[in-house]
């Protein structure tokens, strides 16, 4: 995969339609695999930081980890998943169905 942009980067639109032949549908399909992504990497955050998860709730006992923050600053800096999803799609990375459309005739 080629480095993912963690910044706004002007994109051609006809680039988008090549895989589907619909940029509407292509932007649908990107923003799905952006969501799947986003599950993906919260799921692996939140249980990196279950480690450090304690049941006090006095904020005196309560103290800062120094791995738990190199944690989070690390997933602070990877790119936003929306750019990824682009990169992934753009790449040719992204599988696309489309479900066949059923058409039920109705009977008079």
């Amino acid at each position: 995969m080629a480095a993912v942009p963690s910044s706004i980067v002007t994109r051609n639109m006809a680039d988008f339609a090549k895989q589907t032949g619909n940029v509407y549908k292509s932007v649908s399909v990107i923003s799905k695999r952006a969501n799947q992504i986003s599950v993906k990497l919260k799921e692996e955050l939140n249980s990196k930081l279950a480690e450090f998860a304690t049941t006090v709730d006095n904020l005196e006992e309560v103290f800062e980890n120094r791995e738990q923050i190199e944690i989070s600053k690390y997933y602070e800096r990877l790119p936003k998943p929306t750019n990824l999803a682009i990169e992934e799609f753009l790449e040719g990375n992204v599988y696309v169905r489309t479900p066949d459309v059923e058409t039920d005739e109705i009977s008079l």
